[in-house]
């Protein structure tokens, strides 16, 4: 097993608030969604939501209760609502805009092979090509004990799973933040186990029995298609490593439906000002660092 790492953004972020930068990515009405699309959300029942599920600007809901302009409970949703066209959707979806514009703003990092498989990859920014598949097997992201560990990936095209992959989350917390950036469409094969904020330009599809154990699925203006799947974005205790994670936001554990500490608009400038400085730092010195077996 190899493991990857950007050297010096790993060491900028140690020396800044990384708490305070991922805040600024998720705003507290995006991260109250497990599940967003833009066009319709469809599904095949039965579903484990933890946190709100919705669409905007569209208003097709298969599979679940829904009411156009009205948040509504349904059993497949735990710790929020179904939002169909509601205000909250809405903003969450212009806020899934600006999320995806600060994340592709840090650039492209350390580039990587289509498949993540075997790998042990340190916090950073990373490149992903597009392939047939970027997961055949089991991928691990190591915190190596910072709390507030953050890994970005770029995604030009699509992101795609195979049947049974696994993506690990270890030695990291509450304050840790995994971002997949999808320049085009997801798709998580058949009993995938996946973690962190899907962000998707276009669609999300998650097949037969695949889940996000901790994290998102935010589509920016496609659907998102599921299968009897568990996403969770609520305090994601059962991550191993991860434990009190808003779904790996990066936010210290503050947030869930409704809440979360969003900056100040003053301040969440001068924190994306930072963060881009220390990404455009780390493509000028980083070099990736490969180890061994491990």
């Amino acid at each position: 097993m190899k493991t990857i790492g950007t050297v010096a953004f790993a060491a900028a972020l140690a020396a800044g608030s990384l708490s305070a930068q991922a805040a600024a990515v998720l705003s507290s009405d995006l991260q109250s969604f497990a599940v967003l699309g833009a066009a319709a959300v469809t599904n095949v029942p039965n579903n484990v939501i933890v946190g709100n599920l919705g669409v905007s600007p569209g208003s097709s809901i298969t599979g679940f209760l829904s009411l156009p302009g009205v948040a509504v409970p349904d059993p497949q949703v735990t710790s929020g609502n179904v939002h169909a066209t509601t205000a909250l959707a809405g903003q969450a979806q212009s806020d899934l805009t600006t999320a995806r514009n600060a994340l592709s703003s840090l650039g492209a990092g350390t580039l990587l092979g289509v498949d993540l498989v075997g790998l042990t990859i340190l916090p950073g920014v990373y490149t992903v090509p597009a392939g047939t598949s970027n997961l055949t097997g089991a991928v691990t992201l190591d915190g190596q004990g910072d709390l507030n560990a953050l890994w970005v990936f770029q995604f030009a095209s699509t992101l795609i799973t195979s049947p049974d992959a696994v993506v690990n989350v270890i030695n990291t917390g509450s304050g840790a933040g995994v971002f997949w950036n999808v320049g085009s469409s997801a798709t998580l094969d058949v009993r995938t186990t996946f973690q962190g904020n899907i962000l998707s330009l276009a669609s999300i599809t998650m097949k037969n029995s695949a889940k996000i154990g901790c994290g998102r699925a935010l589509a920016e203006t496609g659907a998102v298609t599921m299968d009897m799947n568990t996403v969770n974005a609520i305090l994601c205790d059962t991550v191993s490593g991860g434990e009190g994670s808003v779904g790996f936001a990066g936010n210290g554990g503050a947030g869930g439906v409704g809440g979360g500490n969003v900056p100040e608009p003053a301040t969440s400038a001068l924190v994306l000002v930072a963060l881009i400085g220390v990404a455009s730092t780390s493509r000028r010195r980083a070099q990736p660092v490969l180890a061994g077996p491990a």
